[in-house]
């Protein structure tokens, strides 16, 4: 049986020339939280994205064995 869990994180845009400025911020977080769970077991299988206003949500699905 496995185990499942969802990570969501949310960056907010803003007024900048830089059009990749979410890309470039958010790598540092989205590390910290794949280590985070490698190191409970988990492994990352699969990602989602959306978008919302000025906000852009992404998504992390995990699993590991039970």
């Amino acid at each position: 049986m496995k185990e499942y869990k969802v990570e969501s994180l949310i960056y907010y845009s803003k007024l900048t020339l830089d059009s990749k400025h979410i890309s470039k911020s958010s790598k540092e977080e989205v590390q910290i939280k794949l280590d985070e769970y490698a190191k409970k077991g988990y492994r990352l299988v699969s990602t989602d994205a959306t978008n919302f206003g000025t906000a852009l949500y992404i998504y992390l699905y995990f699993e590991k064995e039970a």
